[in-house]
């Protein structure tokens, strides 16, 4: 039996993927903005010692068409208070955070801002108490 050997459009073998899995390569810009939102509200919910409030966090691409009457510019994240037997909801906005970043270190910074003013007005405390540093 002749066994086939594949070879690509170019005549060499096989090609493997250019990083592994578990390289943050592979990651893209999406889920690593979704990490730096988890952790930003992690931190935020630890110095606001919540442990008993339940919020739900969300990350959207970009904020509906429709901006709130008080809003004068594209929002960057809102929160929604609970009703019923709906928990509190935060619901960050990817690109307009991004394009408002010069470089990742300034993005997790804003994160974080956004992330501690957000929450405070979910439970109604300023948001300098939430701040770090």
């Amino acid at each position: 039996m002749n066994s086939v050997r594949r070879q690509g459009r170019h005549g060499r073998g096989m090609r493997g993927p250019m990083a592994w899995p578990r390289v943050p390569a592979m990651r893209s810009r999406g889920q690593r903005f979704d990490e730096v939102v988890l952790e930003a509200f992690e931190r935020v919910c630890d110095r606001a010692q919540i442990k008993r409030v339940p919020i739900e966090l969300a990350v959207e691409d970009v904020p509906p068409s429709d901006p709130a009457p008080w809003e004068d510019q594209i929002a960057l994240a809102r929160a929604f208070p609970a009703e019923g037997p709906l928990p509190a909801r935060v619901v960050v906005y990817r690109r307009p955070l991004e394009t408002r970043a010069d470089n990742e270190g300034e993005l997790v910074e804003l994160i974080d801002i956004v992330m501690c003013e957000q929450i405070a007005g979910l439970l109604g405390i300023n948001p300098d108490d939430l701040k770090e540093g």
